[in-house]
């Protein structure tokens, strides 16, 4: 590197080869570590990386807009600021000049200028008067080692009107009450309420009844969430939106099931552009929209608005975690919005990290969540009249889309790594057993309702 911190030309060309990584005589490694970096920012923030990473993956903003990932065949010393700095201002290099244009910059910056602060016409700052206030909802059950760490990021949000809840769902013991309490005494914003009925349906139903913000924004125990998470999805939620999802950016990839989970979700872990989805001039082409759901987003980085949710009935409680359908709640819920006349917002700068299912006895649970998650979901679709047409008229493009998925999961991950036996059945027994576990499911959670429910 200069004196000045640019890149020398050795550096720049081992850059470019480190980004082009197309040399086939060498093994591919299973690790990743993974970063965030903002072009304003002198560094990369860097989460949790082991020794034995030859990877890296940079997941680029400006003044908080995400621009987009960078890919090193790197370890994630060797990744200095400089470098991504060289490869974002020309991988980025149209986004970048559209920023700097509307904030009256110079539209093209040098590859070794750290570019300068948000100014006061930044088009991440927010002019459109007051934003709606947020209840942010962390729904758990006997995870207190992982929740905690979710939660000091949670509540480095700035905004001191927030509330932030914790919904304990049927806990074994008291580890999660006694974590809350603890907390509580740093951060006042802090609430704790326990929910006795087991499943995640239920836990995000007793947010929607205690919480006391316009919006109530999710998230999972195992993400941690940016700094600026929560303002993106009111900002995004003050337009208008009815339900608004973020970026779920991979945090390390340490084993060959985290790598098949990183490559099977682009849907809401790659897409860094914003997108507006309903059913008229946002509306997708094929007969799978509205249903193929996942497009939209994931319950991991979800808000929605508290009132219409609650309108609508809430959550179906025989679908989630927790229940013998083990999924499908967040897609049912976007579907709904849809049908509803709303819209959804999918704003990538409203950005989380997930920690993913680190051993293959763990990603077949999560696969054959999946599978019956999604089969459940349509079944309820299916009894309900009102989409029952059109849900019959996807039936067939989406058992073809349901084979490819496998297909395109495997082309995704890198050379030389196979993904772990069995994700195929594990998911196909999940989406035979699906709709069965649904009625069984549904019966229960009914006879399990409050009588003033």
């Amino acid at each position: 590197m200069t004196e000045t911190g640019a890149p020398t030309d050795t550096e720049r060309e081992a850059g470019r080869e480190a980004i082009r990584d197309t040399r086939p005589d060498e093994p591919a490694a299973t690790g990743i570590a993974c970063a965030g970096m903002d072009l304003a920012d002198d560094a990369a923030h860097w989460l949790p990386a082991r020794r034995d990473h030859t990877r890296s993956r940079v997941l680029v903003s400006l003044h908080g807009e995400v621009l987009g990932y960078l890919e090193f065949a790197l370890a994630p010393h060797e990744v200095t600021a400089a470098l991504v700095r060289q490869e974002a201002t020309r991988t980025f290099a149209p986004r970048i000049a559209t920023h700097l244009r509307l904030e009256g910059r110079r539209a093209s910056p040098g590859a070794d200028q750290v570019i300068a602060p948000a100014g006061p016409l930044c088009p991440r700052r927010w002019t459109g008067g007051p934003l709606p206030s947020l209840t942010i909802a962390v729904c758990t059950r006997d995870r207190a080692d992982i929740l905690e760490s979710c939660l000091r990021h949670v509540m480095a949000t700035p905004d001191p009107e927030v509330e932030i809840l914790v919904i304990d769902n049927a806990p074994s013991d008291e580890r999660t009450a006694d974590l809350v309490t603890s907390l509580q005494a740093i951060d006042p914003r802090l609430r704790y309420h326990r929910e006795d009925r087991p499943g995640l349906s239920s836990a995000r139903n007793a947010a929607l009844a205690h919480a006391s913000g316009e919006v109530l924004a999710f998230t999972d125990d195992d993400v941690s969430v940016d700094s600026g998470w929560a303002s993106a999805l009111q900002q995004a939620a003050a337009t208008g939106a009815g339900c608004v999802t973020g970026l779920v950016a991979t945090a390390s990839v340490d084993s060959p099931a985290e790598a098949y989970f990183d490559a099977r979700s682009p849907s809401w872990s790659a897409r860094c552009e914003p997108e507006t989805f309903d059913l008229a001039q946002n509306r997708r082409a094929g007969a799978l929209y509205p249903f193929s759901a996942g497009i939209f987003g994931t319950g991991a980085n979800m808000a929605v608005r508290t009132r219409l949710v609650q309108e609508l009935g809430g959550f179906d409680e025989a679908l989630g975690a927790g229940t013998r359908t083990r999924g499908g709640e967040d897609l049912d819920m976007f579907v709904r919005i849809l049908l509803a006349g709303e819209r959804i917002v999918y704003e990538p700068s409203a950005l989380v990290w997930h920690h993913h299912r680190a051993d293959d006895a763990a990603l077949l649970r999560q696969l054959r969540g999946y599978g019956s998650g999604l089969t459940a979901y349509l079944t309820g679709t299916l009894l309900s009249p009102g989409s029952r047409a059109a849900l019959l008229r996807a039936i067939g493009p989406g058992l073809w889309r349901m084979r490819q998925i496998d297909r395109t999961t495997r082309e995704r991950m890198s050379a030389g790594i196979a993904p772990p036996p069995g994700v195929r059945r594990a998911e196909l027994a999940g989406a035979l057993r699906g709709p069965w576990d649904y009625l069984r499911a549904r019966r229960r959670a009914r006879a399990s309702r409050p009588a003033d429910a």
